[in-house]
């Protein structure tokens, strides 16, 4: 059986989270650029990096960049938005990265990471990323902050978009933050079922589901981690704004450090 992230990064990913623009990761790359001081011309790697927004917003900003991630369906959408081919992309589990250069940052962005079972699974991440880094290379993790995640919880939300009905329900169990997905086909112009949300065949109902799940470390355990890995964290931000990171208030963890 798959895991849900071999299923959930496909064509439906696109439109469950369209929000995601250009334009804000044009944003946060200049915050990561002032982290990283690097100069340009370093190269970077964007390890999970999805339809390749941060991936772009690097090369434009002067770096040398390379993406990788495991969706075919966001390295295609990432290809389409390159047609310069700035950046070079390679399709890879982020445990086992098929890639054996060095480079001058990693970054790992919007809470790509934590997606697997058990905490050794995670740690080949961070062990890839230590690989990958060369010598006082440095890193950037952007993780969610789990404290944040448990008091700001949304247990349930829908919404309409593109004609289709997407609801999504959220809990906290078993260590992990849990989301499913569901979308329904609100019009459709094969027959009167389809429009009502019926599949054409069946008389059904057409609904497609979908779920993530992230593993919760708290702070003290994803720093454990990282100096498991030979990662050495040096400033721990809150969000984009630059802030500190405050357990009960900051919506993100974001480490920045370098390889040991």
């Amino acid at each position: 059986m798959a895991e849900w992230y071999e299923q959930s990064f496909g064509e439906d990913y696109l439109l469950v989270y369209k929000h995601r623009d250009f334009q804000g990761a044009y944003q946060e790359v200049q915050k990561m650029i002032s982290w990283l001081k690097l100069p340009q011309g370093s190269s970077v790697l964007d390890l999970c990096c999805g339809m390749g927004r941060h991936s772009l917003a690097l090369a434009d900003a002067g770096y040398q960049v390379t993406g990788v991630d495991l969706s075919g369906v966001l390295l295609r959408e990432a290809h389409a938005a390159d047609p310069e081919g700035r950046v070079s992309w390679h399709q890879g589990d982020m445990r086992a990265v098929p890639l054996d250069e060095s480079f001058d940052a990693v970054v790992n962005l919007f809470t790509s990471f934590g997606y697997f079972e058990k905490d050794e699974e995670q740690l080949k991440v961070l062990k890839e990323i230590y690989r990958l880094l060369k010598p006082g290379g440095r890193f950037i993790i952007d993780y969610l902050n789990p404290a944040y995640v448990a008091a700001h919880l949304v247990p349930h939300s829908s919404r309409e978009d593109e004609g289709n009905w997407i609801e999504e329900h959220r809990v906290i169990e078993d260590g992990f933050v849990k989301k499913q997905i569901a979308i329904r086909s609100s019009e459709s112009a094969a027959t009167a079922e389809a429009a009502a949300g019926l599949d054409p065949i069946t008389g059904e109902e057409s609904v497609r589901v979908y779920h993530e799940r992230v593993k919760l470390y708290p702070y003290e355990k994803f720093r454990a981690l990282l100096e498991q890995a030979g990662l050495t964290v040096e400033q721990v931000h809150g969000s984009y704004n630059e802030d500190q990171y405050i357990e009960e208030a900051s919506p993100r963890m974001i480490f920045v450090g370098m390889r040991a």
